[in-house]
């Protein structure tokens, strides 16, 4: 049979497995009781950022195929704290960028790889008029280098300490998106730092009310790989995306990750769906259309968990 199953099919093949896991789970209560759904949470970040509409999307996938779980969203400072929100059991899944995550994980990891799902491209986002046109111009103005516990903040950390704009070089703000968005918008910083997958809503808003700056970074990729590790690459902003002038930078790929201890039959059954419905999760936001199988397994350095690893073997991407 073809893996591209109607959504009846598979909602007829995915019901019985989690009704099971409830059962194994002793989750479903006496036999005379219904079974309370298995909440699934989603750690995701910044409500106009890509991680946030990607969950969504993704949460009312698994609430329609799979009757007896209810997944939900949660509104995080996303990379590094999705990271921590999972290996505490404080929430499910979650997204994060590659260059969070330690160099090697532990002999007995709580979090384990879905997928890696697309690459996030950090983006130093100014006014098109303003005195900030390279990186160096940063020095001793008000940028916003991302939220505590984002993975925004982790990559610029490193930027600029390769840069020698580390320390109080730079006068940081610690804002998330919607935050930077409006400071920028209302000069009460010059430029502000996001990474995320294009396009990044909250940019692309505000380059319809503002004319921008994308700034190149691109030149910055090898030395933070000299420094930090082979994650980062190159990847480029077209005009098209923010109207502004195109742009090369760095970037680094994201993964989908998961609680260690989840049954590894629902996380076989979440890997099937994610892959299999990669069309409408590209609906709500076009990076989810560039997951594909053979390019979802490669999530070093952390191991993929046995019910991923298990569909990925099946379908031989």
């Amino acid at each position: 049979m073809s893996r591209h199953w109607s959504a009846r099919a598979r909602r007829r093949t995915a019901t019985p497995l989690v009704v099971l896991l409830l059962l194994a789970a002793g989750l479903a209560g006496c036999r005379d009781e219904p079974a309370e759904p298995m909440r699934i949470r989603i750690a995701t970040g910044s409500p106009t950022a890509v991680y946030h509409a990607f969950g969504k999307s993704l949460a009312a996938l698994l609430n329609r195929e799979l009757p007896e779980v209810r997944a939900d969203v949660m509104v995080t400072a996303a990379s590094a704290q999705n990271v921590r929100l999972v290996a505490a059991h404080d929430a499910d899944l979650g997204f994060t960028q590659a260059d969070v995550l330690p160099p090697r994980e532990p002999e007995h990891p709580a979090v384990l790889a879905v997928a890696r799902v697309y690459d996030d491209l950090l983006h130093l986002v100014t006014t098109a008029g303003g005195p900030v046109r390279t990186l160096a111009d940063l020095r001793g103005r008000r940028v916003s280098v991302g939220a505590d516990g984002s993975g925004t903040e982790v990559t610029v950390t490193r930027l600029l300490a390769v840069a020698q704009l580390g320390g109080d070089r730079v006068r940081q703000q610690h804002l998330g998106l919607d935050d930077s968005v409006a400071a920028l918008h209302e000069g009460r910083i010059d430029a502000f730092f996001f990474s995320g997958g294009l396009p990044v809503r909250g940019v692309a808003e505000l380059a319809q009310r503002t004319s921008l700056r994308m700034v190149d970074l691109g030149e910055w990729t090898e030395p933070l790989r000299r420094a930090y590790g082979q994650v980062y690459v190159t990847r480029d902003i077209p005009r098209s995306v923010y109207r502004a002038d195109p742009v090369s930078t760095v970037a680094n790929p994201n993964y989908l990750i998961v609680r260690a201890d989840l049954p590894t039959p629902l996380v076989r059954e979440l890997t099937r769906l994610l892959m299999e419905s990669r069309e409408e999760l590209a609906a709500a936001h076009p990076a989810a259309g560039r997951m594909s199988p053979r390019s979802a397994i490669v999530t070093a350095p952390l191991p993929l968990h046995p019910g991923a690893a298990q569909w990925y073997r099946d379908a031989k991407p």
